[in-house]
């Protein structure tokens, strides 16, 4: 439910249920006492961390981040001593709940063990600390020709430590399996501080012996494991499916194997991979690898019908495949109508209800035509009377394939970004049954959901019996609840007389834990909880995950059903969730409201990315969880719910660092699979600070630069005089907060406008011309560098434009809006509008030198503008001039007319760091496309924002964050090689504010000199 002010929010306690926030401060000052990493327990990190990629939330008592291996035990030795129980976590990017905990010790292992120790490529081993990123490790292998194994979506950011916890898999478990068959030893801190080393041990051996000798906990482990093996050999070979994928439960049919020379080994890692934590903690990590095919191809097969297309999975997987993917119309639909997606769609077929995507490589297949010729032959129907197939799409090229596998990564993200509270929800999308079945078993499937008045879409591991189904319900109902439980209750029958698993990705956690006892019979989850207690006779880890307590005599709290004994519990919407939807100064109609926009964040951790796209910037500089998207979303959310007191959003803290730490690069409005866009709501919420507290000088100023710029101007070179007086900077950064290291931009007496006054003006005639454009002057080129604008005016001549620069324009207002001072930013943007109206009118473009302002037009102008009660003239007009709005760079592209115009390059090469605000909005890569055909070659650097951000790298508390920001754009320039190049104002700033580096040239000054050769 959403409510008008912050007034009618009833705030819950900050700890439901318990009254033991001042043993929590003692554990605290304990374990800051024994541990060398950092200690949080403050309301900020409890919220941080409650939440996952799950439906699920659930406060912990604080977190830990554990430097080493001892650190981990002296957290886990003294929560035991507090009665706290444990949770380790690594990305939080789990979906069934495995990653939040009520009144846990979070122990986050990504921000400082996530070392590679070692790689022995001839072994094909790698060593490594559990919070390593899966990307990071690949690409540490990729040189040896290995990877590791398991694929999950989720590999730019899950941590190796994360996917041995949930027995992890991916795309290609046809080809590989899971994450189990590839974890070879473990180093393991159990619940009472003691280290074992879990590898393959004969039964029986001496070194078995030796172990079951000795008086501790893990002889304890071996003994029991070996006993629950063999006492339960019966109840294990008919309870356990037979599937490529069943991670539910404990892992008895997997822990001892027969060699073929008949010797009995046992392994415990195979035990611990998908104990979500629940056993013991994993610190290191040895793992097997396999070997990267050179080629691959795809073979996409078109079908008419769902159905038919789950029917043809057994005949796809007679074939020598890595993968058979499933994708259905509901995910083509989405994507079609999403402007992030639409390009990817464009090869699916009218008609197309499901799509089967295969996948071949090299190491399964000689001759890749033949072998789809093949397939093909076996998938596609005859005749129009047939059933099959009705045409097939084949993609041998990389790129082409890379655009199909985001096609089929692109469903949940276009699913969770569903307008409205009804969502598709992950709990029992991860139910698996054998390929052959899956055909019937869908059919009922529907039949299922169409009893509980619902839908779902249809997509993922069809090849391995694992479709991703996801019912649409909403949760902030007492009706939406009771029908998830119903729904999971029925699926969870089916899946049993198919022979299937719960759940064959993803694991247990709060969402499956509750139905186990169903899937194994009461003999082995007798045992699960036997096993259970033998690692962990408290229960003080990860209690209520894989095993819950049902009855008294059960270990861990008294209480007669522990957490995970029902999957309705911990959600984070329920039936008693409220949240503030306030007025708001910015228009969120297009994203279903202000609340609607932070409620997007599904916490999947897209934002905890490094390797490639924006998002997001201060994290990769940080590795901070309260600098991502994620994480700044979170605490709004937690503030306009009343989980934090309301007036925190005014705090001088929620300021500081939350908002204030966000540089505006708009990097999560499309990184993020369902575009939480952190910029427009920070600037939302700092313009409502400003009303309640006021805006600081230095906001002030810096909302007003366009002003400031213009006085400098006209008072040049005096005024650049008084900035390079010693001790000026100092006063500066005493006064204004800007930082004493930024040299101030240099104001030019002879502005942009009196040298296009100076030339004349246009110099292609308007009758002449068959394109007329406003070439927007921003603040910077007006002012303090004119070169990037004369070169465009140079260069679009060259191509028989028309040019105008009025002197009538205001800044655009994007300083106003960065700083959150919209009411300026607003009379800005409505001045504009009236002012370039006439033009777009009468056929005109505007343009632009600077992608931020050409941004704020294309974007920000609708949000400040535009509204429900705006008159639907006025509307059409913003929208009309939005809309004749790009960078010179987009516009010649878009138009060709770089086609008509001789240039003449040497071929240089260029580093091209393109503007996040443009690459937020799809725009970024028409300057390279310009610049190729040019005759320069460009290499467009794959990089985060560059860390200036505007005003962000001139404030004094923020200099160092940004210089590390800039850091990774500086390695990746450096690493290149070539001339670097950047169309923003503020990269360009910040490249050239290296120790003995020239500022880089603007793309069109690379041009404007091709002209002059």
């Amino acid at each position: 439910m959403a409510v008008e002010d912050f007034d009618t929010l009833e705030r819950e306690s900050p700890h439901p249920g318990r009254s033991d926030v001042a043993e929590y401060a003692a554990l605290a000052r304990a374990l800051r006492g024994r541990v060398d990493g950092g200690v949080e327990f403050d309301e900020y990190a409890q919220v941080l961390y409650a939440t996952d990629g799950s439906i699920y939330q659930a406060r912990p008592a604080g977190v830990v981040y554990p430097t080493d291996v001892e650190d981990v035990r002296a957290a886990v030795e003294t929560a035991a001593e507090f009665g706290v129980p444990v949770l380790p976590r690594g990305a939080g990017s789990s979906l069934a709940g495995q990653a939040v905990g009520p009144g846990c010790v979070v122990l986050d292992c990504s921000r400082h063990m996530n070392e590679i120790l070692e790689v022995d490529p001839e072994a094909r081993l790698a060593r490594v600390q559990p919070g390593v990123v899966q990307d990071h490790l690949d690409a540490r292998l990729a040189d040896h020709g290995l990877k590791f194994a398991p694929d999950p979506a989720s590999s730019n950011r899950a941590t190796v430590g994360g996917g041995i916890g949930n027995n992890s898999t991916g795309a290609h478990s046809v080809r590989y399996g899971i994450t189990d068959a590839y974890v070879e030893e473990l180093r393991v801190v159990l619940a009472d501080g003691s280290l074992i080393h879990t590898r393959d041990v004969v039964v029986d051996s001496p070194e078995w012996e030796e172990i079951v000798s000795r008086d501790d906990r893990e002889a304890a482990i071996y003994e029991t494991v070996r006993a629950l093996v063999e006492d339960n050999a019966d109840e294990i070979e008919s309870r356990y499916p037979e599937l490529k994928r069943s991670v539910s439960g404990y892992n008895l049919h997997k822990v001892i194997r027969e060699t073929e020379a008949g010797e009995r080994v046992i392994n415990l890692s195979k035990l611990l991979a998908g104990s979500e934590g629940t056993l013991g903690v994993v610190v290191e990590a040895t793992l097997s690898l396999v070997t990267v095919p050179e080629e691959t191809a795809l073979a996409v097969y078109w079908y008419d019908d769902l159905l038919e297309a789950l029917a043809a999975v057994p005949v796809a997987l007679e074939g020598p495949v890595g993968g058979v993917e499933l994708m259905d119309d509901e995910v083509f639909r989405l994507a079609r109508e999403s402007e992030g997606y639409a390009a990817y769609a464009r090869p699916v077929p009218e008609g197309t209800e499901a799509a089967l995507m295969l996948e071949f490589d090299s190491e399964l297949v000689d001759d890749f035509e033949a072998t789809i010729a093949e397939t093909t032959e076996r998938l596609v129907a005859d005749g129009p009377d047939e059933t099959g197939a009705f045409g097939v799409l084949e993609a041998d090229d990389p790129a082409e394939q890379a655009d199909l596998w985001k096609l089929r990564k692109a469903a949940i993200p276009l699913l969770m970004s569903m307008a409205g509270d009804p969502k598709p929800y992950p709990f029992i999308e991860d139910a698996s049954v054998p390929p052959a079945e899956l055909a019937e078993y869908v059919g009922r499937f529907e039949g299922i959901l169409a009893d509980h008045d619902t839908s779902a879409a249809y997509f993922a591991h069809a090849g391995s019996g694992t479709l991703h189904i996801r019912p649409i319900l909403n949760l902030k109902t007492e009706d939406g609840v009771e029908t998830m439980h119903s729904i999971t209750d029925d699926v969870t029958d089916l899946v049993l007389e198919y022979g299937g698993s719960f759940s064959g990705e993803h694991g247990d956690g709060m969402a499956r834990t509750e139905f186990t006892p169903k899937m194994y019979g009461p003999q082995l989850w007798a045992a699960f909880k036997e096993l259970k207690t033998a690692f962990d006779p408290d229960w003080q880890l990860h209690p209520g995950n894989v095993v819950y307590r049902d009855g008294p005599d059960d270990p861990g709290p008294d209480s007669d059903r522990g957490i995970g004994a029902d999957m309705r519990e911990n959600l984070r919407y329920g039936p008693a969730y409220q949240s503030l939807e306030p007025q708001t100064t910015l228009d969120f109609t297009e994203e279903g409201g202000f609340s609607h926009l932070v409620e997007l964040c599904n916490g999947c951790g897209t934002c905890r990315q490094t390797e490639s796209d924006v998002m997001c910037p201060t994290y990769r500089a940080s590795g901070e969880e309260i600098q991502t998207t994620r994480g700044r979303a979170n605490l709004l959310r937690a503030a306009i719910s009343g989980e934090l007191p309301p007036e925190e959003l005014a705090s001088e803290r929620f300021q500081s660092e939350v908002l204030d730490l966000c540089v505006g690069c708009k990097g999560c409005a499309s990184d993020c699979p369902t575009g939480v866009d952190l910029a427009k709501l920070k600037a939302e919420v700092k313009h409502r600070y400003h009303e309640e507290e006021g805006a600081s000088l230095r906001s002030r100023l810096f909302a007003d630069i366009d002003r400031l710029a213009a006085l400098g101007a006209a008072t040049a070179p005096a005024s650049n005089w008084l900035a390079r007086l010693p001790g000026a900077r100092v006063a500066m950064e005493k006064t204004l907060g800007i930082a004493r290291e930024r040299e101030l931009p240099t104001f030019q007496r002879h502005t942009l406008h009196d040298w296009f006054a100076a030339r004349g003006g246009p110099r292609v005639p308007e009758s002449a011309a068959q394109r007329r454009v406003v070439l927007f002057p921003d603040t910077y080129s007006a002012y303090c560098d004119p070169a990037p604008a004369r070169a465009a005016v140079r260069v679009l001549e060259a191509a028989d434009v028309h040019v105008r620069i009025p002197d009538d324009l205001a800044a655009s207002g994007r300083a106003a809006y960065s700083t959150g001072v919209l009411d300026r930013a607003r009379l800005r943007a409505r001045h504009n509008v009236e002012a370039l109206a006439p033009f777009v009118e009468a056929g005109w473009s505007v343009l632009f030198v600077e992608p931020s302002d050409a941004v704020m037009f294309q974007d920000e102008y609708r949000g400040l503008l535009l509204g429900p009660d705006t008159p639907e003239l006025y509307a059409e007009t913003v929208r009309r001039v939005c809309e004749a709005s790009a960078g010179v760079c987009e516009y010649l592209d878009r138009e060709r007319l770089d086609e008509s115009i001789a240039f003449d390059t040497s071929g240089e090469t260029l580093a091209y760091h393109g503007h996040c605000n443009q690459k937020a909005v799809g725009a970024d890569h028409h300057a390279v496309g310009v610049l190729r055909r040019a005759g320069y070659a460009v290499d467009p650097v794959e990089a985060t924002c560059c860390g200036m951000a505007g005003s962000f790298g001139y404030e004094a508390e923020h200099y160092e964050l940004s210089q590390a920001i800039g850091r990774l754009l500086f390695d990746a320039v450096d690493a290149s090689g070539g001339e670097p190049v950047a169309p923003g104002t503020s990269c360009r700033t910040q490249l050239g504010d290296r120790p003995g580096a020239e500022p880089p040239s603007h793309p069109l000054e690379k041009l404007a000199d091709a002209l002059e050769r």
